[in-house]
């Protein structure tokens, strides 16, 4: 674990919380980013988290002049709440190290610096400038624009009160991912979340390719499967467990109906297999049409809804696999 520390306890607002394992491509880039923030020094510090890297991230991080501390074999939650642990800032700020901030990045997000009804904030990260169509596209289903009351944030840009956090008792250290949607859920009880665009963080660790993408989510799923024992059954969860299951039995039934045909070939099988493709993949073309909108044209709908296919099947597979 990195930490750098600027000013005394009492005037510290903001306790930026950055874990990193094997980031010596993204950690400079990121470190960078932090010290052109238009803020105070004495305002806020900087504790990043090495969880056992073998390449030359903690190098780089003593080249910024930053003592770090080593939490090796642990889960990247249990990182953040040892980071957590060390802050002294009345805001924990939790950032990955493959993300870059603006200078104002602060200064958007001190109006709720005084919001006690506010226990957490923050925005899903943008892609960067130069990303590949599966980053930009895959954006128009995680963005949220204008300032909002939102179900939960990501950890890669979430700005959460200390009290909030000590009060629910930190994220689950047992979760290898999913742990920023079990938090958030916890948090809830504590006070408002509030998606708000104009604090801003670039993630460059968007899957860039569909190989990619679909053992992300793959992972994902297995997190949010787990996460599930760990806070209070909420019906909104439903829909992400179900659908992907729902999914990967309309492609057994599609196989089922194809294999039909082919045996069998004759009028009712062929309906079958039409109807079961309509009835499946119509809603998800609807979907990608009404995301992307009308300035992103047929052919970002059609990239998006080949995505949502590789989504549904990735987190189906993960689901139909999972052993509690």
């Amino acid at each position: 674990m990195m930490e750098c520390t600027k000013g005394e306890s009492g005037g510290i607002q903001f306790s930026i919380i950055i874990p990193a394992r094997n980031e010596e491509r993204n950690i400079g880039r990121c470190l960078s980013s932090l010290k052109e923030l238009d803020w105070p020094g004495s305002g806020y510090e900087v504790i990043l988290v090495d969880n056992g890297s073998t390449d030359q991230t903690v190098a780089i991080a003593h080249d910024y002049g930053l003592h770090v501390l080593n939490r090796p074999a642990d889960t990247v939650a249990g990182v953040r709440n040892f980071g957590a642990a060390q802050a002294r800032g009345i805001f924990l700020v939790f950032l990955d190290a493959d993300c870059t901030v603006p200078p104002d990045w602060f200064q958007a997000a001190s109006r709720y610096i005084d919001r006690d009804d506010v226990s957490c904030f923050g925005s899903p990260p943008v892609v960067p400038e130069h990303s590949t169509w599966v980053q930009r596209v895959w954006f128009h289903i995680r963005k949220k624009t204008g300032v909002s009351e939102t179900e939960w944030l990501e950890s890669m840009n979430m700005f959460v009160r200390r009290s909030a956090f000590e009060q629910v008792g930190g994220f689950n250290a047992k979760l290898v991912t999913c742990e920023d949607y079990d938090l958030s859920i916890r948090l809830r009880s504590t006070g408002k979340l509030v998606s708000d665009d104009g604090i801003v963080a670039v993630h460059h660790g968007e899957a860039t390719t569909i190989r990619h993408f679909f053992r992300k989510e793959h992972w994902r799923a297995l997190g949010n499967l787990h996460g599930m024992k760990s806070h209070a059954f909420n019906w909104r969860e439903l829909p992400s467990i179900l659908l992907p299951i729902l999914y990967c039995l309309f492609v057994f039934l599609l196989a089922v109906g194809i294999i039909a045909f082919v045996v069998f070939p004759h009028f009712p099988a062929a309906l079958f297999v039409i109807m079961l493709i309509l009835i499946w993949q119509l809603p998800l073309y609807f979907i990608s049409l009404r995301k992307v909108g009308q300035s992103g044209g047929v052919v970002a709908a059609s990239q998006l809804y080949l995505l949502l296919n590789v989504y549904f099947f990735a987190r189906g597979v993960a689901s139909l696999r999972w052993k509690s």
